[in-house]
């Protein structure tokens, strides 16, 4: 099978969604952003950095499960699996299983951010030219457009499987029992059969988990700021951005991190044609990212019709990797 990189074909309408969820967001009482909005160019830089960190522990960790267990998860998911990964960015991981797959029937990477999906399936295109790499620029949280490409993709039996490749901690971005809608979502779009690889945070010393987001050189908080570059960039905000700062904490109760952007002073903001007041100290939230424990992440995924077949952990258990199989 010949590589067939094609044109990254777009399905989204960012800037008009993009201006209705900031809008809607910070008109609630406790203002919000959505984080799926970290991700434009600068956005997706800025975490590749926050990867490289000595404290953010969660990159290292899982590329050292791959590097280690990929034969394993190789023969689980077999000969001729299609795998598609929602939300691809770095080709790192990806890179790890592909050389390890047994004639793989083609990749599908999905990502919100064009120039980031285009320049990461180019690498791997020249990585694996014998690998058919068809990208997407999707926002794979549209529930209607998932399913519309998911619809068209191979299935059982022009493919032996379908295979969700999710890494990283993208699905403690959601409370538990959206986690569980979101899950579902991926399990009605496939087969009996077909399989999830996922990437899942665990719950550890809460030092390390705040050390993680509240990296000594800022990357985080530059991070986390991106977003109102882009809000003034995109939407004509003005944001004085050197007015907020990045606030990133533990809630155990909830088994969270939970990271803000907080205002210094009384201000009033300008997005498009919208006003809104912000208070001294007063936090717009951007971001949850839930832990787990096995056994919870396993009920988790239970009730959205996937059986767990294998979990890798690190000797630290700082991390883990789940294999799931569509009931």
């Amino acid at each position: 099978m010949s590589s067939s990189l094609q044109n990254v074909v777009d399905t989204n309408d960012l800037d008009e969604e993009f201006l209705d969820d900031v809008v809607v967001g910070l008109s609630k009482q406790q203002k919000t952003l959505p984080c799926k909005y970290f991700y434009d160019e600068r956005g997706s830089q800025l975490f590749e950095k926050i990867c490289e960190t000595d404290e953010y522990y969660v990159t290292r960790t899982e590329l050292s499960l791959y590097q280690q267990y990929a034969d394993e998860m190789s023969a689980l998911i077999g000969e001729r699996a299609l795998i598609i990964e929602p939300g691809a960015g770095s080709v790192k991981k990806i890179a790890l299983l592909l050389s390890k797959l047994s004639n793989p029937s083609g990749f599908i990477p999905m990502d919100i951010s064009k120039e980031i999906l285009k320049e990461s399936s180019q690498q791997l295109s020249e990585q694996f030219p014998n690998i058919d790499i068809n990208p997407l620029v999707i926002d794979f949280l549209n529930e209607e457009k998932l399913s519309a490409i998911f619809s068209q993709l191979p299935k059982q039996p022009l493919v032996n499987k379908r295979v969700i490749f999710f890494p990283g901690s993208t699905i403690g971005n959601f409370h538990p029992d959206e986690a569980q809608v979101f899950l579902k979502r991926f399990s009605d779009n496939l087969q009996s059969g077909d399989g999830l690889l996922i990437g899942v945070d665990l719950v550890k010393n809460t030092s390390v988990l705040e050390n993680a987001y509240n990296d000594k050189a800022g990357v985080t908080a530059n991070f986390n700021l991106n977003l109102l570059h882009r809000i003034n960039n995109e939407l004509e905000g003005d944001f004085e951005i050197n007015s907020f700062g990045h606030h990133a904490v533990f809630n155990d109760e909830k088994s969270r991190i939970e990271m803000h952007i907080v205002s210094a002073k009384e201000q009033q903001v300008q997005i498009a044609n919208k006003r809104f007041n912000l208070l001294k100290n007063e936090s717009i939230h951007t971001e949850n990212s839930y832990k787990y424990s096995v056994d919870t992440f396993s009920e988790v995924a239970s009730g959205a019709g996937f059986k767990l077949k294998k979990t890798w952990k690190d000797k630290g258990e700082l991390f883990s990797i789940h294999y799931l199989e569509k009931s």
